[in-house]
C-alpha cells in the first residue's frame, strides 16, 4: 500500500524534489530562454523552406524553367524572328537611336569650325565656346508635378544636355568653355550647412504664392547635402566628358580650359535678395565670381551683376546691402589694373621669361626700407592691352523694344514697311522685355550697365545669359557701342524649342611686348550660334511612328484570315509531352481469357501514325472511308478475335489499339459533348474576330514592350 501522500509509484511527499530557483540569476534565464525560442523558430522555418526547396518548390521551379524553355523554343525560330511585328522593331530601333544619339552628333558636327570661320590661312585661332543656363531641374522647376513623371522629366533634361555636351566636346574640341550663370533651378532655395535661409522681413510676401506653399517643405528636407549632390549630378553632365574634347589644346594654344564661376540669379538670388550664404558656397565649389582671364590673347572679365544690381535696389536707403553689392564695387575699382597685370604675365609666357616677380635679396630695417620701387606686374601705361570682352549673366539695359535680330527663335523680327530696309524699331515681340519680378531682372539698371563699360574699358564685345533665347544688339554711345550677344540656352526645358551654344573663335596675333602686329585684322573675334535638335520634333516623329506602327499591325492582323498568312499569336503550349501528368492515350482491346485489361505501348513500327489517323486527318475523312481504312479483315491469330486496327508485327507486345485521348472538345452541362474550334479553322465569324482581336493584341504588346525596353535603356544609359 503506497504511503499517504504519495504519487503512487511508492515516492512519499517528502522524497519528492521540491523546485528550487535561484532568483540572482532568473533575468539570464529568462533571455536564454527568448534566445532558444527565436533559435527554434528560425532552424522550424529553414527547415520548412529547406523543405519546400527540395521538394515542391523544386518542382515548381523545374516547371517553370522548362515552360520557359519551351516558350523561348517556339520564339526563336528564323521565321518568327524575321516577322513583320520584329521588323517594325527593327525600324523603331533605328529611329530611336537617330533620335536619341546620332542626331545630335550629325546636328553639333554641322557646327564644324571649318564650317564658318574666316581667318588668313595659317591662322591658329583660339576656340571657345560659350554655354547658357543648364539650370538642371530640380524639386524647384515643377514642384506639382507627380512621381514618376517628374523624375522622367529630370532624367529626359539631363539626358539632352548630356548628349549636346558630349558631342560637343568629341566633335568640336573647345581649347576653352566658358558657363553663363543659372547652373542650377533652385540654388538659391537649398540651404548651406550653416547661415540663416529665411526670407528678411522687409521681402516676405515678394514670394509667388505657388513657391511660398513649398518653401517649408524645401528647407525642412533639401539642405547642404542635398546641394552637393546637385553640384555632383552637374559634374556627371558636364565636367565628366571635358577630357572627350582631348588632353592637348589646339595649335598655338596655352591650354585648355573650363570656367563656370558666373554666377545666375537661380544660383544666388537677385539684387537685395541675394543669398550670402549661397554665394559663399558658390564660390568655394566654383570659384571666384569675379574674376580676369587672359585667353586667345583677350582679357575676359567676369562680373557678378546679380549682386551688383544691389547697389540700385529700391529699397538701398532703408536696408544696408553694402554686404551684397560691397564685393563687386571692389573688384570693379581695381579691375583695369588686374587687367594689366594679368596681360603682362602672359606676355611674359609667350616670350619665354618669368612670368613671376623676382625680388632683390636683402635684408633692410623697415622704418629705412625704400618702397617706391618694388618689383611689378603692373606697367600702367605702358602696359599691352588686349580687346576686352565682358561676361555677365544679366545682360546690358537697352531701350524697350530693342529688336534682337532674325536669329531670336521665339519671335521673329517685324517685316519692315514697303521700302524700308532697316529693322522696326520699336519691335517689342522680337526684344528682350524691360522687366522684373521676384528674383530676377531681365535687364541691368542704365546705371549698373554704363558703369559696368566704364570701370573694365576697352570692351569691345559683351557676352550674356538670361534670357533663354539668342539676341544680338549693338548698345548705344553711352555703353561705347558695344556689341552683345545673349546666348541660347543649352537645355530643352527653358521654354525654347531649339536650344543652342554659342561658338567663338578667337585671333590676335601679338609681338614680344603684346601689341598687335601690323597689318592686323580689323576684328579680332568671329561668332557662330549652333543649334541643338529639337526634341518636341523628335517626340512628334516617335508619336507619328507609333500611330503607323499600330495602323500596320491592325491591318495585318485582319489579313491574317484573309490571306491565309502565318498567325503572330502562337496557339496554346502542347500538352502531349514526356513529362505530361496525366495519360495521353488508354487501352480499348480487351484482355486474355480473365478479362483483364492489358497495357498497350506505342511501338516503332508507326501503326498508330499510319493505321489510326489523327485528330486532324480524321476530321477531313469521311466516315466510311476511315472505317474500310482501319477495319481488319481477319481474326486476330493470336486470340481468334475480331478486333480494331491489330498491330501485324510479331515482335510488338502490343494486344490492340489505343484511343488519343483529345483535347480538342469539351463538355457542356447542356448540349454534352461539343467539338472545340481550331486554331485554323475559318469557319466562324466570331472566330475570325477572336482571331484578329488575338493577333491585334499579341503583335502589340510585343512592338510596344520590346520599344519601351529599348528606349529605357537608351534613357538609363544617359
Amino acid at each position: 500500500m503506497a504511503p499517504p501522500y504519495s504519487n503512487g509509484y511508492g515516492y512519499s511527499s517528502s522524497a519528492l524534489p521540491t523546485p528550487s530557483y535561484d532568483y540572482s540569476h532568473r533575468s539570464n534565464g529568462d533571455f536564454q530562454s527568448i534566445c532558444d525560442d527565436i533559435f527554434s523558430s528560425a532552424k522550424s522555418m529553414l527547415d520548412r523552406v529547406s523543405g519546400y526547396a527540395s521538394g515542391r518548390g523544386r518542382h515548381t521551379v523545374w516547371s517553370l524553367a522548362m515552360k520557359v524553355v519551351r516558350q523561348l523554343r517556339r520564339n526563336m525560330t528564323r521565321r518568327r524572328l524575321l516577322s513583320f511585328p520584329h521588323l517594325l522593331v527593327a525600324l523603331w530601333v533605328l529611329v530611336m537611336l537617330w533620335g536619341e544619339r546620332w542626331v545630335f552628333a550629325s546636328r553639333v558636327r554641322s557646327c564644324d569650325w571649318d564650317h564658318w570661320e574666316d581667318w588668313p590661312a595659317g591662322a591658329t585661332p583660339h576656340r571657345l565656346i560659350f554655354v547658357a543656363d543648364p539650370q538642371i531641374i530640380d524639386p524647384k522647376s515643377y514642384p506639382g508635378r507627380p512621381w514618376p513623371l517628374n523624375p522622367l522629366t529630370v532624367q529626359i533634361t539631363d539626358n539632352y544636355m548630356r548628349r549636346s555636351y558630349t558631342q560637343l566636346q568629341k566633335q568640336l574640341h573647345p581649347d576653352t568653355v566658358f558657363f553663363l550663370g543659372d547652373l542650377f533651378d533652385g540654388g538659391r532655395e537649398w540651404k548651406t550647412a550653416y547661415g540663416n535661409f529665411d526670407d528678411p522681413e522687409w521681402a516676405k510676401g515678394n514670394r509667388p504664392a505657388d513657391e511660398a506653399k513649398y518653401l517649408d517643405e524645401w528647407h525642412r528636407k533639401y539642405g547642404e547635402d542635398f546641394w552637393l549632390q546637385e553640384y555632383a549630378r552637374f559634374g556627371n553632365i558636364f565636367y565628366d566628358s571635358w577630357n572627350l574634347g582631348g588632353v592637348f589644346p589646339g595649335p598655338g594654344q596655352r591650354g585648355r580650359k573650363l570656367i563656370s564661376s558666373l554666377p545666375g540669379n537661380h544660383d544666388l538670388g537677385f539684387g537685395a535678395e541675394v543669398k550670402i550664404p549661397a554665394r559663399h558656397r558658390f564660390n568655394a565649389y566654383f570659384g571666384e565670381t569675379n574674376r580676369v582671364d587672359v585667353i586667345g590673347n583677350h582679357t575676359f572679365v567676369s562680373v557678378d551683376t546679380v549682386s551688383l544690381s544691389a547697389d540700385t535696389s529700391s529699397i538701398r536707403d532703408r536696408v544696408d546691402l553694402e554686404p551684397v553689392y560691397g564685393p563687386v564695387q571692389q573688384f570693379l575699382k581695381g579691375v583695369k589694373a588686374t587687367k594689366r597685370r594679368a596681360t603682362e604675365k602672359e606676355v611674359r609666357f609667350w616670350r619665354g621669361a618669368v612670368d613671376d616677380l623676382a625680388f632683390d635679396h636683402k635684408v633692410e630695417d623697415l622704418d629705412s626700407a625704400d618702397y617706391s620701387n618694388l618689383p611689378t606686374m603692373d606697367l600702367k601705361d605702358s602696359a599691352p592691352d588686349f580687346p576686352t570682352i565682358l561676361l555677365t549673366h544679366v545682360p546690358l539695359y537697352r531701350d524697350p523694344g530693342t529688336p534682337c535680330g532674325p536669329l531670336r527663335e521665339h519671335w521673329p523680327p517685324a517685316k519692315p514697311p514697303k521700302g524700308q530696309t532697316t529693322p522696326v524699331v520699336p519691335d517689342h515681340q522680337n526684344a528682350i522685355s524691360v522687366s522684373h519680378g521676384y528674383q530676377y531682372q531681365n535687364v541691368l539698371s542704365p546705371e549698373d550697365s554704363v558703369k559696368l563699360i566704364k570701370s573694365i574699358g576697352n570692351v569691345v564685345h559683351a557676352f550674356s545669359g538670361d534670357d533663354h533665347d539668342y539676341c544680338e544688339v549693338v548698345h548705344t554711345a553711352d555703353q561705347e557701342s558695344v556689341r552683345e550677344i545673349t546666348v541660347k540656352s543649352i537645355s530643352m526645358a527653358m521654354g525654347v524649342p531649339t536650344p543652342g551654344f554659342q561658338m567663338v573663335s578667337l585671333y590676335n596675333p601679338i609681338d614680344e611686348l603684346g601689341r598687335p602686329l601690323p597689318g592686323a585684322l580689323p576684328t579680332t573675334l568671329q561668332t557662330h550660334l549652333c543649334l541643338l535638335p529639337q526634341q518636341l520634333s523628335t517626340f512628334m516623329t516617335y508619336a507619328v511612328l507609333g500611330v503607323l506602327t499600330l495602323l500596320l499591325l491592325v491591318a495585318r492582323a485582319f489579313l491574317v484570315p484573309v490571306l491565309n498568312l502565318q498567325p503572330f499569336a502562337l496557339d496554346p503550349a502542347p500538352y502531349a509531352t514526356s513529362s505530361a501528368v496525366l495519360p495521353v492515350f488508354k487501352a480499348k482491346a480487351e484482355g486474355g481469357d480473365d478479362g483483364a485489361t492489358r497495357d498497350l505501348k506505342p511501338t516503332s513500327s508507326g501503326t498508330s501514325s499510319s493505321k489510326f489517323p489523327s485528330a486532324r486527318m480524321s476530321s477531313a475523312r469521311t466516315r466510311g472511308q476511315s472505317l474500310s481504312q482501319q477495319r481488319a479483315t481477319s481474326p486476330n491469330p493470336k486470340t481468334g478475335k475480331w478486333g480494331w486496327g491489330q498491330n501485324n508485327n510479331n515482335n510488338s507486345k502490343a494486344g490492340g489499339p489505343r484511343i488519343e485521348i483529345r483535347r480538342d472538345g469539351y463538355y457542356d452541362n447542356r448540349d454534352g459533348w461539343r467539338p472545340a474550334l481550331s486554331s485554323r479553322g475559318r469557319g466562324s465569324r466570331g472566330f475570325t474576330l477572336g482571331l484578329v482581336g488575338r493577333e491585334i493584341w499579341t503583335t502589340a504588346w510585343r512592338v510596344a514592350w520590346m520599344v519601351l525596353g529599348f528606349f529605357g535603356w537608351l534613357t538609363y544609359k544617359g
